[in-house]
């Protein structure tokens, strides 16, 4: 017999050895999968908001995720254009613009140079609702896919994915492409979907429907829930001066001119804790109606919510103002009660539940102005008018900005080409002229931008994450910090690179997954799929960015 049918006897002692370390060898035992996956959004809700009135929550509702979660107080939306659209989008892709494809609530579509909205596909229509052409009823503008879309594949279709907001948008972007996502609807106060997921409803929305929740507000008021003294630090009722018929003060009556529920009234419910009652309420029906978080094939299911109100209160009168303050404290009572129903229903223990917001929000320009800031509105199509008559004047050719959906400003590059015009010619020309406009900071172009020739900052880097060379806009323009683009004299808005719009919360609950307590690393909403992803064992969207957050983890 040969030398090589015979092991040398260092070699036998170290296979010896391998087998007995292996035989002795704890178990290693696979961490509980969840049965729900709850993801909440909600709509307009900076972090500060949420530090600033956290000793007046109640016990569970926001006080329960602070608590009991892992809350990251350094959390982004880490794109440059900070808007519904692109910030849900980001939440369960994990995903920036330039790759998902969400640029804004809309855009200019560079072949028509028409807007177009963010999820509006004329290919469906509402279930048994008036559908407009430019309603969002399909994810057909999201380029990639979703961690549901990963949970649903990976599960053979098993898992369910099921998503419910008071904006269409919202909702669909955060159902992904084989999700399946309801939205409020403004003329009706019910809650649909469209045909992109459906040809008829199932029964248990036909019941929920039937019952006609919606109505149940009309001639009741949104009252304050805290004693006057809780709101004293508010700022004052100058910032939002009272208007005929624009209930802008509460208590706020919940009614309309023709004496019963119709239209202005359900779309009334949207600033106000009304709709996002009606939302949780919606949620809870599907967790019954789809059995969520009891999948007979054993995996784990995704329920989205986006709770869509506090962007518009916050739009309407600021987050420094009595009804934002009120109104997170609403909202904290209503997540309270669901967290509740949540524990009789499937047991907290079985659920993981993540928190965030799409954006931030500024304060109110003259309530910034008060605290000696440099802050105003910026009327954009006066600043695009202007913009074109100075082109004109120069290059004797009439608008030559075709389009704008500010920030992005669409020029007529046809029009360039056939004038013999050199486009980054025109292009610096256009920004040298706003960038010596009161109250913009920055102007990018769209060679900068396809070349990556920006600066060095952060800022830089967060708008080249949010451009898209196919849906862009050929002329990028930032305002200073604490401006922003709108009329009126009222109300405040978001959509900046800067702290106030892109901290939000961002808060992990789940004690078998997740460590409690306070972290001071960054972090973004990008981070959210990933970390998901490897709980759930799953692989993570194509186009995620985002880390695992680790340092919560168990």
């Amino acid at each position: 017999m040969t030398s090589k049918h015979w092991l040398s006897a260092p070699l036998l002692i170290t296979c010896l050895a391998a087998s007995q370390a292996l035989a002795a060898a704890p178990e290693v035992k696979e961490m509980a999968q969840p049965k729900l996956v709850v993801v909440l959004v909600v709509d307009g809700l900076p972090n500060e908001q949420v530090l600033r009135y956290r000793h007046q929550f109640g016990a569970g509702g926001f006080r329960r995720l602070l608590e009991q979660g892992a809350s990251f107080n350094n959390a982004h939306q880490a794109h440059g254009i900070t808007v519904t659209a692109v910030g849900h989008a980001a939440v369960l892709t994990g995903a920036y613009p330039y790759q998902h494809g969400i640029v804004g609530n809309g855009w200019v579509d560079p072949a028509t140079k028409k807007q177009m909205y963010c999820t509006e596909d004329t290919a469906h229509t509402y279930i048994g609702e008036e559908t407009k052409p430019d309603d969002g009823t399909s994810p057909a503008n999201l380029r990639v896919d979703t961690l549901g879309d990963q949970l649903r594949y990976a599960s053979g279709d098993r898992a369910k994915v099921i998503t419910v907001a008071g904006k269409d948008r919202s909702a669909i972007l955060l159902a992904g492409k084989t999700g399946t996502a309801y939205i409020y609807m403004d003329k009706t106060g019910n809650f649909a979907s469209s045909t992109y997921y459906m040809a008829a409803h199932p029964q248990w929305v036909q019941s929920y429907q039937a019952s006609r929740p919606q109505d149940r507000y009309y001639g009741k008021s949104w009252t304050p829930l805290l004693a006057d003294s809780a709101y004293a630090q508010d700022a004052g009722d100058e910032f939002y001066p009272a208007k005929p018929n624009m209930r802008n003060r509460l208590p706020m009556l919940y009614s309309s001119d023709s004496g019963k529920p119709d239209a202005p009234y359900y779309l009334r419910l949207k600033t106000g804790p009304a709709v996002d009652e009606l939302t949780l309420d919606f949620a809870r029906a599907a967790i019954e109606g789809e059995n969520l978080g009891r999948n007979p094939a054993g995996v784990p299911d995704i329920l989205g919510v986006s709770l869509s109100a506090h962007d518009y209160v916050n739009h309407s009168f600021g987050p420094e103002s009595k009804m934002s303050h009120d109104h997170l404290q609403q909202l904290d009572r209503l997540l309270a009660k669901f967290f509740g129903f949540l524990d009789q229903r499937i047991g907290m223990d079985n659920v993981m539940v993540v928190l965030t917001a799409d954006h931030g929000f500024t304060n109110v320009p003259e309530f910034a102005a008060a605290r000696k800031l440099d802050a105003r509105r910026l009327d954009g199509k006066k600043m695009v008018a202007a913009l074109n008559k100075h082109l004109a004047d120069r290059y004797g050719a009439d608008k030559l900005v075709v389009a704008f959906s500010l920030p992005n400003i669409q020029l007529d590059y046809a029009l360039i080409d056939q004038r013999g015009l050199k486009r980054a010619d025109v292009e610096d020309a256009a920004a040298t002229f706003l960038q010596a406009t009161n109250g913009i900071a920055h102007v990018y172009t769209r060679t900068q931008m396809a070349s990556g020739a920006l600066p060095a900052t952060r800022l830089s880097m967060l708008m080249q994450r949010a451009w898209d060379e196919q849906r862009s806009g050929d002329l990028v323009v930032i305002t200073k910090p604490f401006w922003y683009f709108g009329g009126g004299s009222t109300g405040s808005s978001h959509g900046t690179p800067y702290t106030y719009d892109s901290n939000v919360p961002l808060v992990f609950m789940g004690k078998r997954w997740f460590k409690p307590g306070v972290y001071g690393q960054y972090a973004e909403v990008a981070d959210i799929a990933p970390t998901l992803a490897h709980l759930l064992r799953l692989r993570p969207p194509a186009a995620s960015e985002g880390r695992v957050l680790t340092e919560t983890l168990r």
